[in-house]
């Protein structure tokens, strides 16, 4: 089970909309805090590159698919959990969908407000229908 490195990888990027002090000392002490051994924080280090590297595609997709709440309105806890499932769901072929859509529901209820697991699940169903043709 990935929750807790999920979880850890949500603290990060929830961090990062409001500073920019997170890649180095911030990332390394929530690894050890949370107490993730290296295939973990190896799955961090590459969600988060991933991250990186596609933002702009993940703002562009979630601005495709959510007209009233562009990404830019969103909560920022539901930007986070979404920019971590659309890595997966798009860039990591050994997650499966249904999984990273789980799991981020899961953090959306957890860290965020009553709708928004309901918000994320719809919003990566729809990812996941184009992605895949259905």
């Amino acid at each position: 089970m990935r929750t807790a490195a999920r979880e850890t990888l949500f603290k990060i990027i929830f961090a990062s909309q409001f500073t920019e002090e997170t890649d180095g000392v911030f990332k390394q002490s929530l690894y050890a805090k949370e107490k993730l051994d290296e295939k973990d924080t190896a799955y961090c280090d590459d969600v988060l590159g991933i991250i990186r590297v596609h933002k702009d595609e993940f703002t562009e997709i979630l601005n495709s698919r959510s007209r009233l709440f562009p990404e830019a309105r969103l909560f920022p806890a539901d930007r986070s959990v979404l920019f971590i499932a659309l890595a997966e769901i798009l860039y990591r072929d050994d997650i499966p969908d249904t999984v990273s859509v789980n799991e981020a529901a899961n953090i959306a209820s957890k860290f965020s407000s009553e709708k928004s697991a309901s918000f994320v699940s719809g919003i990566l169903a729809e990812v996941i229908r184009e992605k895949t043709g259905v």
